[in-house]
């Protein structure tokens, strides 16, 4: 029996981080957040996701020692 071959997904550096600054801010149109799903590999948004929350908490944390 053959298996089907995983969907490759090919999508721009740039657009994967624009999907997730969206997504911080939480407003995303539904056909922008349709194409996202189809084009966008879920492994990329995981790990800018968690390079931006690192960043967050940086900039959180300086910000906070700034005014301190």
């Amino acid at each position: 029996m053959n298996a089907p071959s995983p969907v490759q997904r090919k999508g721009s550096l740039l657009r994967t981080i624009r999907a997730v600054a969206w997504s911080f801010v939480g407003m995303r149109k539904g056909s922008e957040y349709a194409q996202d799903v189809e084009k966008l590999n879920p492994v990329h948004i995981i790990v800018v996701g968690l390079i931006a929350v690192f960043l967050l908490v940086i900039g959180l944390i300086a910000l906070v020692n700034f005014i301190v």
